[in-house]
């Protein structure tokens, strides 16, 4: 048909009614923001208008989306306490409380950068990341010269996550499904329970020659076979990753799998709350500020032991880790309520892995880097300690089962440990003599 004036119009020239842009992209927050940013005069004042909210976004998404954050303004006070004070005990505990947020923060902001990664890094990357408040204190302290520190504080975080945060995921899904026994992945925990007794191994032949005074060159031997037996472990975890990304690479991808399946909508897709770039920046942020107030907790750890007449073992063994295990505590708990077992045991008995076949080895090669004397003989106590905690765990994960007596078990066993830290101090021949601390 012509139009109205006579004159045809031709089909070509006709305006499409719909976008041509297609519709089965599933639209974030940013890809809004980005387009609203696209109409209107596109003036500077529009444009300017729009980071800022933008920003602003981001902020209340990373900054008020959990109630943990109100431990945030403990860290400022913190560093107001050290600067106006000399009261040790409080900037240990404000210091303490305030990096407990930002730990939860880092995981979160991990999660988000998962998005955009796929499931094998992004796995990787949620336990890389889940242990970088231990990095963090531990380069500080060895930094310090306090090498006690490091070997109880990693030593701790092991301890912590095989009893406690396992402990109590096993008991809250033991609890809420109480009519059976919950099951998981057995070879995956056997081949994790290897790794440990490995660490082990390591740790224990060092404080064996060194008690036993058997040593070739007396103050050198140790030393030497703890760097040797560290490049060993790093390279069988190095190893280990490989065989996990490649020849078993459906650990990752099955762990993001069925974290993907617990929080399933109508939808059946999940959007990440930030960017890519926005993620890389909170991460960068939260990393620095952790570093931040690492420095004043690692610093007062000393004063606290004076001011509060607590040894510092137990400071370093039990304190100490409850910050860098808070995120993980709660996700394996959450996980095994929901009866995704193999999860809460990923993060449970996967972050002791990389503890103590890479951060534990990394920092002996640091040291050995910082000429600082950081060795794999952790003392026979606390070796002792450690083996007993990995067999206990062995036997309980044997047969592929799970029950709330087993993870009572484990509670039980870490009051032991926590008690065993309260009334040790060592002896004064391998105490720490801090470099900055006044």
């Amino acid at each position: 048909m012509g139009s109205l004036s006579g004159k045809p119009t031709p089909d070509h020239e006709e305006l499409p009614l719909v976008d041509p842009q297609p519709i089965d992209r599933k639209i974030s927050p940013f890809d809004i923001a980005h387009q609203r940013s696209s109409f209107g005069d596109g003036s500077e004042h529009a444009g300017c208008k729009c980071i800022l909210s933008g920003i602003f976004r981001s902020i209340k998404i990373a900054m008020l989306s959990t109630k943990l954050n109100l431990l945030v303004p403990c860290g400022p006070l913190a560093i107001l306490v050290d600067k106006l004070t000399n009261y040790h005990g409080w900037v240990f505990f404000l210091s303490l409380f305030g990096i407990v947020p930002l730990a939860e923060r880092l995981g979160w902001a991990t999660e988000q950068l998962a998005f955009f990664t796929g499931p094998t890094v992004g796995g990787l990357l949620n336990a890389t990341f889940g242990n970088a408040t231990e990095l963090i204190i531990s380069m500080l302290a060895l930094q310090s010269g306090m090498i006690r520190v490091v070997q109880q504080s990693l030593l701790g975080s092991i301890l912590s996550n095989m009893l406690l945060v396992l402990g109590c995921a096993l008991f809250g899904g033991g609890i809420v499904h109480f009519q059976r026994e919950q099951v998981f992945d057995k070879p995956s925990a056997a081949m994790n329970s290897g790794l440990l007794l490995m660490a082990v191994m390591g740790l224990l032949f060092p404080a064996v020659l060194n008690s036993t005074n058997t040593e070739l060159h007396f103050g050198q031997s140790e030393l030497a076979l703890s760097r040797f037996s560290s490049c060993i472990m790093l390279v069988a975890y190095s190893a280990y990753i490989f065989f996990q990304l490649t020849s078993q690479k459906n650990l990752y991808a099955h762990i993001n799998e069925e974290e993907s399946q617990t929080n399933e909508s109508s939808d059946n897709d999940e959007v990440a709350d930030i960017s890519k770039w926005e993620s890389v920046v909170w991460l960068s942020i939260l990393t620095f500020l952790i570093s931040v107030l690492s420095e004043y907790l690692v610093n007062a750890i000393e004063g606290a032991s004076v001011a509060m007449n607590i040894p510092v073992a137990f400071i370093s063994v039990i304190l100490l880790p409850i910050v860098g295990n808070a995120a993980e505590h709660a996700g394996a708990i959450m996980f095994a309520v929901k009866d995704k077992l193999d999860i809460s045991l990923a993060v449970a008995i996967g972050s002791s892995t990389q503890i103590s076949m890479f951060l534990i080895p990394f920092t002996v090669v640091v040291g050995w880097v910082m000429d600082r004397p950081m060795s794999l003989n952790f003392q026979l106590f606390e070796t002792a300690i450690l083996l007993m905690t990995v067999l206990v765990v062995a036997f309980m994960l044997q047969d592929g089962t799970s029950n709330y007596f087993k993870g009572l078990m484990l509670l039980l066993c870490y009051l032991i440990v926590a008690a065993s830290f309260f009334v040790h101090m060592d002896p004064e021949s391998v105490q720490d003599k801090p470099e900055n601390y006044t």
